[in-house]
């Protein structure tokens, strides 16, 4: 192990017994570029500071996490915050996909309440999928979150095609029933 790698391990050591001032010491040499490195991937600079905030949270609460013998301990906060950015736009795309599945859109609303509202509705919707009986809720994601067609829905579940536009059109009437007796 070199140097650095050292100095990460003797900080890792320090966060695992409860240590506040490695915590400030990590925080204070690698936030910028972990925030660089998230804000390139969201594009927003609210975002970027969740994510670099949720990335620090982690490693405080699991330092053993972070292996030095496997590599930096800079190099380790910055996968994490990558994956993490990638993790969110994938969510906030999942949003995105369900509200034009439902062909429905978010009224305007300031930036931070605009998030707000695409979380609690992203959260609505999420349940009222995961609500749906078992067959109709998985050609419902193989349509819509997968990209395949009726035929390859067919394909993939073993039935006919006709059938799984079926299953579909009874998936998006629940979903859309269920939405609306929750008010949306």
């Amino acid at each position: 192990m070199g140097a650095g790698r050292d100095i990460d391990a003797e900080l890792c050591q320090r966060l695992a017994s409860g240590d506040g001032q490695a915590f400030t010491e990590v925080y204070a040499a690698y936030a910028p570029s972990v925030y660089r490195v998230a804000y390139g991937i969201v594009r927003n600079a609210a975002e970027a500071e969740d994510i670099t905030q949720e990335v620090f949270l982690h490693l405080w609460q699991r330092p053993d996490r972070f292996d030095p013998s496997r590599g930096s301990l800079s190099g380790w906060l910055h996968t994490v915050a990558h994956n993490r950015a990638l993790s969110h736009v994938r969510r906030v795309a999942t949003a995105e996909r369900y509200l034009r599945m439902l062909g429905a859109a978010l009224p305007s609303a300031p930036d931070g309440a605009q998030l707000v509202l695409s979380r609690m509705t992203l959260a609505l919707v999420h349940t009222a999928v995961c609500g749906l009986p078992e067959p109709s809720r998985t050609a419902l994601v193989l349509a819509y979150f997968e990209g395949l067609s009726y035929r390859e829905v067919g394909r993939r579940l073993g039935i006919a095609e006709g059938t799984a536009k079926s299953r579909l059109r009874l998936a998006l009437r629940l979903l859309r029933s269920r939405l609306r007796t929750r008010g949306w």
